[in-house]
């Protein structure tokens, strides 16, 4: 027989007192052997179920005749949505024990193989009634499914109009049974009181057993944003990556950015500086030239005239020298 691993650290003792004196019928060892793949069981049920699966098959090989055991199979086949198995194992189990307390969950099986109508007839039965309260607010909510199933949509709304429904106290199965209650509603088109009743839900449904939060937040139209993605995107804005002139990938930071864009302003200025210089330059020489071409046609002198005249002066200045 094949064996899955189980931690050093799971030692069996963890099980309910009930099913560890159902086991006393067993070998000391078996006992313990089937009492830690239980344990794993109940641990991987909701998260795992299919590895729930493998170690109830384990456990119902070697202790098939314990009405735990077959109770954990059916579960964990139920799970994994594998309903004539899970039907099978909860008929045995309830032989062994003759317990009805399996009868919804057996119901609800019926429905999962297309069966309905079996599964209305289960909720009429005698067997009902020798359930506790938990035990009938479940076979409430598996007839209402049933109703739904075979599309009576205002009889399933009936049928959860319960007591229970009503009461304001928050019981283990409020949050489920006021759930459905709206998810009907909502179904029937009659979104002001669906909406009202997934708020009901929502404040029985303390360690979040339904998605009654979600539901209500979609009819208000609110959307949700995951903090993670959020700050993923916050970085993505202040990093990017980019690539250089040499066609190599740098990164450039807000920072990077004011940066360069000082840098290009400079630039900008720098250039506007040189070419105001370049113009007043231009400017200043044009002007020179044309002062002095007003002055020599004030003057009416050609080019080379002024030179002769110092020449002219020169020569007077010797002759009166030569004269003394």
């Amino acid at each position: 027989m094949k064996r899955l691993p189980i931690p050093d650290e799971v030692t069996g003792d963890e099980i309910d007192k009930d099913v560890r004196q159902e086991l006393q019928s067993l070998p000391k060892g078996l006992a313990e052997d089937v009492a830690r793949n239980l344990v794993m069981v109940a641990r991987l049920i909701d998260e795992d179920p299919e590895g729930a699966y493998g170690y109830s098959r384990v456990a119902l090989r070697l202790a098939s005749r314990v009405a735990a055991v077959r109770e954990a199979a059916g579960f964990a086949a139920y799970a994994n949505q594998k309903y004539s198995e899970a039907l099978a194992e909860f008929r045995a189990a309830r032989r062994m024990t003759g317990n009805a307390e399996l009868w919804p969950v057996m119901a609800d099986c019926e429905r999962g193989l297309g069966r309905p109508e079996k599964a209305l007839d289960m909720a009429g039965a005698p067997e009902v009634h020798k359930l506790d309260k938990a035990g009938q607010v479940e076979m409430r909510l598996v007839a209402a499914g049933a109703r739904r199933d075979m599309g009576q949509l205002d009889a399933a709304i009936v049928t959860l109009q319960s007591p229970e429904l009503a009461s304001n106290s928050v019981q283990p199965w409020t949050a489920r049974l006021r759930y459905a209650y709206a998810d009907a509603l909502l179904a029937a088109d009659r979104e002001g009181e669906a909406r009202e009743w997934f708020a009901k839900a929502v404040e029985a449904d303390k360690d979040g057993s339904t998605d009654a939060s979600d539901r209500l937040a979609e009819i208000d139209g609110v959307d949700f944003v995951d903090a993670l993605d959020e700050d993923e995107d916050e970085s993505d804005g202040e990093i990017r990556s980019e690539k250089d002139s040499d066609g190599e990938p740098r990164d450039t930071s807000a920072d990077d950015v004011e940066d360069d864009v000082e840098d290009d302003v400079e630039d900008e200025v720098k250039d506007d500086v040189d070419v105001e210089d370049d113009v007043e330059a231009r400017v200043d020489d044009d002007i020179d030239d044309d002062l002095e071409d007003g002055v020599e046609d004030d003057l009416d002198i050609e080019p080379g005239d002024d030179l002769e005249v110092d020449q002219d002066r020169d020569r007077e200045g010797d002759r009166d020298h030569d004269k003394d």
